[in-house]
């Protein structure tokens, strides 16, 4: 993406670089004084088509054959996953199946990349309603009286989660990266933006089955303004830092934290 402003613009073209870098794009400024062929050094300068000179403002987080790798990971290690894990994704079916009425899958709009919505699917480990109550955005808390009991043990193991495999596989989802919050969520009767003006730029890059923030003890309800801060912090490390090694290193410290159950209800 490529941006035009008046020298004298400044400060709102700070302002228009800060709302776009919620999407997951290159963006670059055509500085109005920058002659053609003028001596640049830094890397963040390019040319375009031998005619515009144009500083780079915000980059992808990933691009390339970073963005290649990346997908290709999520492909291969979630096919796998999935196949591996069929007799038990069927299993857990029956025993909510038998634990009360309902359907078995839970789905629910969540933000993804570029702030698109899509429909996550995880175990249903609640009480099943007809017609949407006025809390259906309402987040989990321990000793929630909604859970049934297949869903505490599916909630305490991170088993719900299991289904998300199939939205790594439509594209919806990485197996890493931030977590996806539901629409409209509110904390402490705030939206997520109304908290941290950075919030959108969390979803640059695809939400996660795990994160950094999840590996970094941020797990579970955000019941505090604060809360949801330190996690947008851990969400937007990740977008910058991004990489194959990175997501090994969290998928492998996120098996450790699931075998211990810490901070699941």
């Amino acid at each position: 993406m490529l941006i035009t402003f008046p020298e004298a613009a400044s400060e709102r073209l700070r302002g228009v670089a800060h709302q776009l870098k919620a999407l997951a794009s290159s963006i670059a400024v055509c500085p109005q004084h920058f002659a053609v062929g003028a001596n640049v050094h830094s890397r963040s300068w390019t040319t375009v088509s031998d005619v515009l000179v144009t500083a780079l403002l915000v980059d992808r987080p990933l691009r390339g054959w970073a963005a290649v790798i990346k997908r290709l990971e999520d492909l291969l290690l979630g096919s796998m996953l999935f196949l591996l894990l069929l007799p038990l994704l069927k299993l857990i079916s029956m025993a909510i199946r038998l634990d009360t009425p309902g359907p078995v899958l839970f789905r629910q709009r969540r933000l993804g990349r570029n702030n698109r919505e899509f429909e996550v699917l995880k175990f249903r480990t609640m009480r099943w309603h007809p017609q949407p109550s006025p809390c259906s955005l309402e987040q989990t808390s321990r000793g929630d009286l909604r859970i049934t009991r297949v869903g505490r043990w599916l909630r305490r193991t991170s088993l719900d989660e299991l289904p998300q495999l199939w939205n790594v596989l439509r594209g919806d989802m990485s197996l890493v990266g931030p977590r996806p919050h539901a629409v409209d969520m509110r904390t402490e009767d705030l939206l997520g933006h109304e908290i941290v003006q950075e919030y959108p730029h969390r979803h640059r890059v695809r939400p996660g089955i795990t994160g950094w923030a999840q590996v970094h003890g941020s797990r579970g309800a955000t019941e505090t303004a604060d809360q949801v801060r330190r996690r947008v912090e851990l969400d937007l490390y990740y977008a910058e830092n991004c990489s194959v090694l990175l997501d090994i290193g969290i998928l492998l410290r996120t098996l450790i934290i699931v075998i211990r159950g810490k901070n699941a209800f």
